[in-house]
């Protein structure tokens, strides 16, 4: 059985002010495992986190991020210029992106931070947009066919849209060296949600190995080594955690048997973890609005699939716990789902649940990453609230929900449906 960091009691003191849905966060568990990150590499002076802004783009997030000495991986304007409204900038950011328009280059480049190219062509577009490079690059790896550790296939980069062959990769950093750049960076990120401690490991050796390479073959000097993300979370109860501090150790050793005997031993090693630091610190909180006894037996919840998408989008499991009823039998079978015009809306299918009954909160957990942030507005649907559940208990709005102005804001350039929004 997953625990929730949430009562009923205080979910129904929250509910009185803020109507349901809503995703709640909890700081003291955010920051607890940003502790723990920063204990798992402390071994390595440079480290540094730098937390996947797509997961969850909220500044008061990104503000206890801040305060934990971590930085900003963004991928997009909004994303740079939410950054930078919460006092990020220099090394705090990183900019990945791919299919990049060129200003977000500039603004990467106006912020101080650290720009990662994607593909190899993108380097005389940066140039003639930036005039000078910057000092520091780095440059996104992928290594081709398939990912596989002890326990099979993880993923396919060969398939991915990412990064550039080793053979680019070289290439780019001997054009760089020749345009001024003096420090560089690699990155690479070859698989989604694991949930082993082997992943990390094994791609930091990948990485490492190649640092060497490139090191004797074009004679750059590697200042950091960006792991990217992919670790993962336990969806479902039976499934078994992540352990971060082993996870360290495994880098550490890599990095210590790779890198240090060929004289590297300076290199930082940076992180771009999302789902790992915020997806168990959220959750869903709607209230069961219907039941429908058909062919099946259905609660329809007040949420749907524009505040989760993810089981619909990809069949994921999202464990659900009825408020106030954790010890009770799960002797009933439910649909949970949504009230959109598509037949995938559902928060789950065939669950073992308790009772349900109108008026019942639903948790659904882990949502603190790709859950609000994944959002949109099928069907007029407007997105819920974000509320954070301080270190002290208390709760605050962190994002009101969505009103119908807010829907109809785009139409501003037509007079005649002004009166839409109020």
């Amino acid at each position: 059985m997953k625990k929730t960091f949430v009562t009923e009691d205080q979910l129904r003191e929250i509910e009185k002010q803020y109507p349901t849905p809503f995703h709640l966060y909890d700081e003291k568990g955010i920051r607890a495992n940003a502790r723990a990150l920063k204990e798992a590499f402390s071994w390595n002076p440079g480290f540094r986190e730098y937390f996947a802004v797509k997961a969850e783009p909220n500044p008061f997030i990104l503000e206890i991020f801040k305060d934990e000495g971590f930085g900003c991986d963004c991928s997009s304007m909004t994303e740079l210029m939410l950054s930078e409204a919460v006092g990020m900038s220099g090394d705090r950011i990183m900019f990945s992106s791919n299919d990049t328009p060129v200003q977000e280059f500039v603004k990467a480049r106006d912020l101080g931070g650290y720009i990662n190219i994607d593909d190899i062509t993108q380097i005389p577009k940066i140039e003639k947009v930036l005039g000078q490079l910057p000092e520091t690059m780095c440059c996104r790896f992928n290594p081709g066919g398939v990912f596989r550790m002890s326990n099979g296939i993880m993923d396919n980069p060969g398939e991915a849209k990412y990064g550039m062959t080793e053979q680019q990769l070289k290439e780019a950093f001997r054009i760089l060296l020749r345009k001024g750049v003096k420090h560089f960076g690699i990155h690479a990120f070859l698989a989604s949600n694991t949930v082993t401690d082997e992943y990390y490991p094994k791609l930091a050796g990948i990485l490492f190995e190649l640092a060497v390479r490139v090191k004797k073959e074009t004679g750059a000097h590697i200042s950091f080594i960006n792991l990217s993300g992919g670790i993962g979370i336990p969806y479902r109860p039976e499934d078994k955690a992540n352990d971060i501090l082993a996870i360290g150790e495994g880098v550490r050793y890599a990095y210590e048997s790779i890198l240090t005997p060929e004289g590297m031993g300076d290199i930082s090693i940076f992180t771009e973890l999302g789902r790992y630091m915020t997806g168990p610190y959220g959750c869903l909180v709607t209230k069961a609005i219907n039941e429908k006894h058909i062919y099946k037996e259905y609660i329809g919840v007040d949420a749907c699939a524009v505040d989760l998408m993810r089981p619909a989008m990809y069949g994921a499991y999202h464990h659900i716990t009825v408020a106030g009823k954790e010890d009770a039998p799960l002797d009933h079978t439910y649909d949970v789902s949504g009230s959109l015009c598509e037949n995938n809306d559902k928060f789950a299918i065939d669950r073992s649940l308790p009772k349900i009954d109108p008026g019942d909160l639903l948790i659904i957990h882990d949502t603190g990453a790709h859950g609000y942030s994944m959002g949109y507005n099928y069907n007029g649907k407007l997105r819920s609230a974000e509320i954070l559940l301080r270190t002290d208990g208390t709760a605050q709005l962190i994002r009101r929900a969505e009103k119908p102005q807010d829907y109809f804001a785009t139409l501003d350039c037509f007079p005649e449906y002004a009166n839409l929004s109020s």
